[in-house]
Order: C-alpha cells, then structure tokens, then sequence
C-alpha cells in the first residue's frame, strides 16, 4: 500500500475544508483516491470498512458532487442578466440570433460565435436537443462576463 497516495495531502493540495464543503471528510477522502486510481478494496481497507461501503460512500460523494454543480448552474442561471426562453420545436439555427438580439438589448457582450453557441446549447442540453431540433424549451442564460449557460426550462409550462 505503499503506493497509495496520503488523502489528507490529496485534500489539503485541492483545498478541501470540510466546514464550507457539500462533502463529508470520509466521501472527500474516498473520491481522492479513487481519482488517483486507487481500486475500492484499497481504500477499504485503508479505511478498515467493507469494499461495499466504500462502493456507498463513493456513490453517495459523487450525487453530493452531481447536485452541487446543479445548484451552481441554478445560481448562475438566476444572476444571468440576459435569459432567454427557447421553446421547444426551435430550431437549433434560431438560436444564436435570438440570444445575440437579448444580449445587444442588455447591453452584454456574448463569447461565442454563432458555430460554437449551437454546438454549447446542444453539448449542455444533452437529450433535450436532437439534430437541430430542440425537444424540451430550454433557458439559455449569459452572465455580465459572457458565459452562457444552459438549462431546461419550466417557464412555459407555468404560463399555460
């Protein structure tokens, strides 16, 4: 074991503080070493717990990580000064001039050219994009500094 890397150093070169993380000390230390390819039986008995328990405490860490980053893509979402709506059925191709037009009216400057917000919007809507169709209306949001964010949207559904 003498190959396996010291998690409090992991921890402490990532700067993780377990006051102001989402994640627990022992799920920070799991998902370290798993990071550096240190199998589950390793750390189990590392740790001296069950490989089945670190399986639970490394899918535990990674939904903890999954909807910590939701909730940063909310925020961010939330402070955009430029959101707009796009309904389900646009077309892809639509999309750059629509959100190029709220930007111009918001007085913020996009960082995408038309080729790269298309592939954006379709890279962070996952399923809700289609070839050039959008399937489910999405919110498309851009930040005082140009970043773009993507998110499927529920703002039409409350309107009916």
């Amino acid at each position: 074991m003498n190959d396996v890397p010291d998690p409090e150093e992991l921890l402490d070169r990532a700067g993780f503080d377990a006051e102001t993380n989402v994640l627990t000390q022992r799920q920070a230390v799991v998902l370290a070493l798993r990071e550096h390819d240190v199998a589950q039986a390793t750390i189990a008995d590392r740790l001296g717990t069950s490989r089945a328990n670190v399986s639970s405490i490394e899918a535990s860490a990674r939904e903890n990580v999954r909807k910590a980053g939701e909730t940063v893509a909310f925020a961010e979402a939330l402070r955009a000064p430029v959101r707009v709506v796009v309904e389900a059925g646009t077309d892809l191709y639509d999309v750059p001039s629509r959100v190029y037009d709220a930007c111009d009216e918001a007085g913020v400057k996009v960082d995408h050219a038309a080729p790269e917000l298309m592939k954006r919007v379709s890279d962070e809507a996952g399923d809700a994009v289609e070839n050039r169709q959008i399937l489910e209306d999405l919110l498309i949001g851009v930040t005082t500094d140009g970043t773009v964010t993507v998110r499927e949207s529920r703002e039409a559904d409350r309107a009916e």
